[in-house]
């Protein structure tokens, strides 16, 4: 699999997650990329339904980890605005995510950013105008040759050096015994 360009053999390996603000609108999204030949498979980390008050932290962390491990190339996040699962995901080591409402933004974010995760806003954006820009995001690639790829690549620089002890899951993990806290 190209980390550029989240593809493997062709198809996406998709991971979702919501809040219950967000559950309705990724259960569509989720619908529809399952429907989708670009899509080879997707794992819903919940929410799995309204009455589940699970902070949005929790469903939007577990699914980066799983891009972060390399078990997933993309994901799609759905909270009340985007912005907290967003901010959430970021959080994780080698995560970008971000908040695309409009189709130019949702382009950029693979094509300028390398994102590999894509969070809406369910009272923000219709479930109509989420489906239309995921399914062109699916489409979009990141080119490592491009002029942006430099960019990324101080993105990642600055978290490697600053964060070296980050940079690992095998790490994270080690990191998080020896301190006594368990994986959720």
């Amino acid at each position: 699999m190209s980390e550029a360009t989240g593809v493997r053999n062709g198809a996406l390996r998709i991971v979702v997650a919501a809040d219950n603000a967000g559950v309705d609108l990724k259960n569509r999204l989720r619908d529809l990329m399952r429907a989708d030949a670009r899509v080879a498979e997707v794992t819903d980390v919940g929410v799995a339904d309204a009455s589940d008050d699970s902070a949005y932290p929790v469903p939007a962390v577990a699914a980066a980890e799983l891009i972060a491990r390399g078990e997933a190339d993309r994901g799609v996040l759905v909270c009340g605005t985007g912005i907290g699962v967003a901010i959430s995901a970021n959080k994780v080591p080698g995560i970008r995510a971000t908040v695309a409402h409009d189709s130019y933004s949702a382009e950029r974010s693979i094509k300028s950013n390398n994102c590999q995760i894509i969070t809406f806003g369910a009272r923000v954006i219709g479930p109509e105008a989420a489906e239309k820009i995921l399914t062109e995001w699916l489409g979009y690639t990141f080119d490592e040759a491009s002029p942006s790829a430099a960019k990324v690549a101080c993105i990642t620089a600055y978290e490697t050096t600053h964060y070296p002890h980050t940079t690992g899951q095998d790490d994270r993990d080690r990191a998080g015994r020896a301190a006594g806290v368990g994986r959720a």
